[in-house]
């Protein structure tokens, strides 16, 4: 007696192991977002008045001095690096920026960087004006200054807003290493101000909000030209 064998016969379609498909739109990453001069426009103006309203003229709150002091009490013997990376966001470092974009034949960026660098430290002068805020060492004992004295008010920090402008102009027009050391350079152009003990944190912050703006500003500008030039 044979035993006979039967075959299961499936019914419906077979079921695959394909991945389920994305649910929603994914999220665009900060870096595209702020491809856009109209999203660093606002980020800008938005960080800048948060910054603004947040600083107080004749006291610093306890987490900013915290900040402050961590920073500024850094040895001594930091200061000649730090008086070297603190030049990339001086007044000269516009000129010298598009002066090296014009050597580099590229005539559109270089007008960009002058304008964006050159328009954030005039615009700064301005708004330490509004604001008023004092130098740290007006505000907390024991600040520690490095080099010459600063001269004028602290908020905002013009050295963060002319480095912010120069490397947002810039960034598009580099490959991965100059990004990499455009977002490196930016931050540390503020933690060297915060160390000679010109600026506090907010200062920072602010003078950094303000070049985003105005840099994206001169962007608006200059693509609206293109486009009525077409």
């Amino acid at each position: 007696m044979t035993r006979q064998t039967g075959t299961r016969t499936s019914v419906g379609p077979t079921m695959s192991a394909a991945p389920r498909p994305p649910v929603g739109t994914p999220l665009r990453s900060l870096t595209d977002v702020l491809a856009d001069p109209r999203a660093r426009l606002g980020v800008g103006v938005a960080a800048l008045l948060v910054t603004a309203m947040a600083v107080r003229r004749n006291r610093v709150s306890a987490g900013e001095a915290m900040a402050f002091r961590a920073v500024n009490g850094l040895p001594d013997s930091l200061y000649l690096p730090a008086w070297a990376v603190m030049q990339l966001g001086a007044f000269g470092a516009a000129p010298a920026a598009a002066a090296a974009a014009w050597l580099a034949d590229d005539g559109a960026l270089a007008r960009q960087l002058l304008a964006s660098g050159t328009g954030t430290w005039a615009i700064a002068k301005l708004v330490k004006q509004v604001v008023r805020r004092p130098r740290p060492a007006a505000l907390l004992p024991g600040t520690r200054g490095r080099g010459r004295d600063p001269a004028g008010l602290g908020y905002l920090s013009g050295h963060a807003g002319v480095a912010a402008a120069l490397g947002a102009a810039a960034l598009p027009h580099l490959g991965p290493v100059g990004r990499a050391l455009i977002l490196t350079a930016i931050p540390a152009v503020g933690v060297t101000r915060v160390y000679v003990g010109a600026h506090l944190p907010l200062d920072i912050a602010g003078g950094a909000a303000l070049g985003l703006a105005v840099e994206a500003a001169v962007d608006l500008v200059k693509e609206r030209s293109r486009h009525a030039a077409q």
